[in-house]
């Protein structure tokens, strides 16, 4: 069987990007069962209500939601059960210091394939305050309506010549 290359989308938490700011990103693999990997390669994952957390020198993800394989038998796994996070453990010591500082967290941001394995992008964050994520709402839509603009004027020149 060939091996698979480059990267396949499975899950991603845009809800994260919102909700938080992004100060770093880290890419780690997961420990799974075989029922988990076959589920995710179906492509069905959930990280929105997912958090990773540092404990005894070892890093954690919970809440992550894989569903239980379709053909699966007794040896299926559990849907949101925790699983190990697999980091370098300097990385490991670098985000246990980060995330005991107030108001960091880690946060899942996608779950992919990475040359047949999988990988999940973690991220430090700060949570971002009301008045932050109406600051980032009024930029996206002032960029649309520029790049509108933009396209209106290319499409008028165009027309014109």
């Amino acid at each position: 069987m060939a091996k698979e290359k480059g990267n396949k989308l499975i899950a991603q938490n845009k809800k994260a990007r919102h909700e938080y700011t992004i100060l770093d990103t880290y890419e780690c693999g997961l420990v799974l069962t075989g029922t988990e990997v076959k589920s995710l390669r179906e492509g069905r994952a959930n990280l929105v209500d997912g958090y990773a957390y540092i404990q005894g020198h070892e890093a954690w993800i919970d809440n992550v939601f894989i569903p239980e394989y379709t053909q699966g038998t007794w040896t299926n796994h559990s849907a949101k059960r925790k699983r190990k996070l697999l980091l370098h453990k300097e990385e490991i010591r670098k985000l246990e210091s980060k995330s005991k500082e107030t108001g960091h967290t880690l946060v899942p941001l996608s779950l992919y394939f990475k040359d047949g394995r999988v990988k999940l992008e973690l991220a430090l964050a700060v949570g971002k305050k009301l008045y932050d994520k109406r600051q980032t709402l009024r930029e996206q839509q002032d960029r649309r309506e520029s790049d509108r603009a933009i396209a209106a004027a290319r499409r008028k020149q165009r027309a014109a010549s």
